[in-house]
């Protein structure tokens, strides 16, 4: 098998796996119903918290970023086969991982209506740049715990992903990743246009890890 052929195959490999609708799935085996038919609609992490509960959330957020991790790392398995060096591992990791993403938001399995992407790419990112994903996490949650919208945390940990890169937080970065940061960033931002509208609104839905206090 040629590297070319080895290539194209991992890359549909990465695209199905990617397309595995966990939310979906997960959602008529335990609970007999589909998932897009209740809360925002979305097949997604975020929308299985607010409508299974944080069990199933935290499930279904594991196994999409998970897959996204496996996705990437596919190169990794070139690498080490002594397929190709670390440079074009490097380049390879974000293939694999952009098709998983794609995959994740326009799954083949569920019609093409998928999740928005942010666990997978989180998988995807924790392969490519595990520093950098751990600093993004705790910005999510610093501005989840803040503010309680999902939307707006994914959103601004994904900006901070490349920017982090940029400003050489850990010293000198590839370029390419830099550049295909940000346009992961605007894959994130369009996926969550609907999200911005409401937030510019005020009409986000927020989620709350512990249940609001009802005032006496």
């Amino acid at each position: 098998m040629s590297i070319l052929v080895l290539i194209i195959s991992c890359t549909i490999a990465a695209y199905l796996l990617g397309s595995i609708p966990t939310a979906i799935w997960y959602g008529e085996a335990y609970f007999g119903f589909d998932i897009r038919k209740h809360g925002s609609g979305n097949a997604g992490a975020t929308n299985t918290f607010r409508v299974l509960g944080k069990r199933a959330g935290t499930i279904v957020l594991l196994i999409d970023a998970i897959k996204g991790w496996i996705a990437t790392s596919l190169a990794l398995m070139m690498y080490y086969g002594h397929l190709i060096d670390w440079s074009e591992c490097q380049n390879l990791k974000l293939l694999f991982g952009f098709a998983a993403v794609l995959g994740h938001i326009f799954p083949v399995f569920s019609n093409f209506k998928g999740g928005k992407g942010v666990a997978t790419l989180l998988g995807m990112v924790m392969s490519v740049h595990p520093e950098a994903a751990l600093v993004c996490m705790v910005i999510f949650f610093l501005v989840f715990l803040s503010f309680h919208y999902v939307s707006l945390g994914a959103i601004i940990a994904s900006l901070s992903f490349p920017i982090l890169l940029l400003l050489k937080t850990f010293g000198k970065e590839n370029d390419l990743v830099i550049i295909f940061g940000f346009i992961l960033f605007l894959l994130i931002l369009i996926t969550h246009r609907k999200n911005v509208v409401r937030l510019c609104k005020g009409q986000e839905n927020r989620i709350y890890l512990r249940p609001k206090k009802e005032s006496v």
